[in-house]
C-alpha cells in the first residue's frame, strides 16, 4: 500500500457531529480519498492531550473517573448512538502512538536533533503549569502570576538546511504549492521546547522528564504514522486546514519520518455547512434522495474543500449542487477503468482538477455505487 489519507486528529471538545458538522470534514474527506484508491476505511483519529480536556476532566470529578474512559465516551457521544466508526477510533494518548512516538524521540535524540536540556520556562506560581513567554495568564487557572523555573526539557533544534516545509511535505502538484504557507511555518524560534506539564498525554518519563509529557503537536504527528504503521501503508497523508498546519508544521520536523513510513499534509479549506439547509429548493427541484443529499454534503463538499483550498462561500453551493448531479446523471453503467485509474493517479500526486471534471467524476460516482 503506498498512500492512506487520515484525518488531522480531531479536538476532542464538547460538539458532536450532528451540530458540528463540519468538525467530520478532515475524516469525511481522508474516507472518501482512501474509498478512491480501493482502500478500507482508515481509523479516526482524536486529540485529547489539551488543557481545555484538563479542565474539563476535574471539573467532573478528576480521579473518580479515569481520564481514558473520560475522553473516550466524549468521543463516544460524537457518532450517532450505537454507530462507532468500522474502522476503529485512535488517539493521541493511545500505548501504540505513545511506543512509536518514545522510538522517534529515542532515534532523534540519537542523530541530535533533539537534546535533553536544562531550560528556564515561565510558570504559573498558583498551579505549577508552563505559560509560555509574554506575560500571557495562565491557561489552566487564570492566575496572572509567573515565576521562571528551571528544570530538564526536551528540546528540539530545527534544521538548518532545509526549511519547515518545504514541497515534499506537502500532498500537492506542483500548481498547488502553498507559498505562503510554507514562508508562516518558518516562523518560529530555531530551538522548541517539546516537552509539557499535562495531565494526560505521552509520559516521558522514560526519558527522566518526570511529569511532563510530550507537546500534542508532537504527538498528533505520531498518532497519524501509528495508524499508518497498523495498515502497513509507506505515505501517511493527513487531511488538514493550512492554519493548522502553520500551528503544528515545525514541532512536526523530526517526526515526518520513521521505519520507511512517510507523513506528508493534504491541505483543505473550510465549508459553510451552516448554509446547507437552504439547498432544500434545489434538492427539491432535482428531486434528490436522501441518498444523493447524504453523498452531496458528506462526500462530494469535503472534496471540494481538497480542491478549493481556503474557503467555500455559501453562494457557492448551488452551483456545486448542479455539478454534482450533473455527474450523478451521467455515471455510466459501469465505471470507465481508464477514467478511474487517471482519478486514482491523480489523487496519488495531489491533483485535485479531476474534481471539476463531469466526466471524471461521475466514473467517481459509478465506483463509489459499486463498491456498496
Amino acid at each position: 500500500m503506498q498512500h492512506l489519507f487520515l484525518n488531522g486528529p480531531v479536538q476532542n471538545g464538547p460538539f458532536t457531529f450532528d451540530t458540528r458538522p463540519g468538525k467530520a470534514m478532515g475524516i469525511r474527506l481522508a474516507a472518501a480519498l482512501n474509498a478512491i484508491l480501493g482502500l478500507p476505511p482508515a481509523p479516526h483519529l482524536w486529540n485529547t492531550v489539551t488543557l481545555a480536556g484538563d479542565l474539563r476532566h476535574r471539573q467532573a470529578g478528576g480521579p473518580k473517573v479515569p481520564r481514558q474512559r473520560f475522553e473516550a465516551d466524549l468521543i463516544a457521544g460524537k457518532y450517532p448512538t450505537g454507530q462507532p466508526p468500522m474502522s476503529g477510533i485512535m488517539t493521541d494518548a493511545d500505548v501504540e502512538v505513545a511506543g512509536l512516538a518514545l522510538e522517534m524521540i529515542e532515534n532523534n535524540l540519537r542523530a541530535g536533533t533533539l537534546t535533553i536540556s536544562r531550560e528556564t520556562v515561565p510558570t504559573c506560581r498558583a498551579c505549577g503549569h508552563m505559560t509560555g513567554a509574554g506575560g500571557h495568564s495562565c491557561k489552566t487557572c487564570g492566575s496572572a502570576d509567573t515565576r521562571d523555573r528551571t528544570g530538564l526539557h526536551l528540546v528540539a533544534e530545527l534544521a538548518r538546511d532545509r526549511a519547515v516545509l518545504d514541497r515534499s511535505d506537502i500532498h500537492a502538484s506542483h500548481r498547488q504549492q502553498p507559498k505562503h504557507l510554507q514562508h508562516t511555518a518558518g516562523r518560529v524560534a530555531q530551538r522548541l521546547i517539546l516537552s509539557r506539564i499535562r495531565d494526560h498525554g505521552i509520559d516521558l518519563s522514560p526519558l527522566g522528564l518526570n511529569g511532563l509529557v510530550l507537546d500534542p503537536r508532537v504527538g498528533i504527528h505520531a498518532t497519524v504514522l501509528a495508524a499508518a504503521r497498523r495498515r502497513e501503508a509507506d505515505t501517511a497523508v493527513m487531511t488538514i486546514t493550512q492554519n493548522a498546519a502553520n500551528h503544528i508544521a515545525a514541532h512536526g520536523q523530526h517526526f515526518r519520518e520513521h521505519d520507511g513510513t512517510r507523513l506528508q499534509y493534504a491541505l483543505h479549506g473550510h465549508l459553510p455547512y451552516d448554509h446547507v439547509a437552504n439547498l432544500q429548493p434545489s434538492y427539491e427541484a432535482y428531486r434528490a434522495t436522501r441518498a444523493i443529499t447524504d453523498g452531496f454534503e458528506q462526500w462530494f463538499l469535503p472534496l471540494v474543500a481538497l480542491y478549493a483550498k481556503t474557503i467555500t462561500w455559501p453562494n457557492q453551493l448551488p452551483a456545486l449542487f448542479k455539478h454534482y448531479m450533473r455527474a450523478h446523471l451521467a455515471k455510466p453503467v459501469a465505471a470507465d477503468r481508464a477514467v478511474l485509474e487517471a482519478v486514482r493517479h491523480s489523487v496519488s500526486v495531489g491533483e485535485t482538477t479531476w474534481i471539476t471534471s463531469r466526466r471524471m467524476l461521475a466514473a467517481v460516482v459509478a465506483n463509489q455505487r459499486d463498491r456498496q
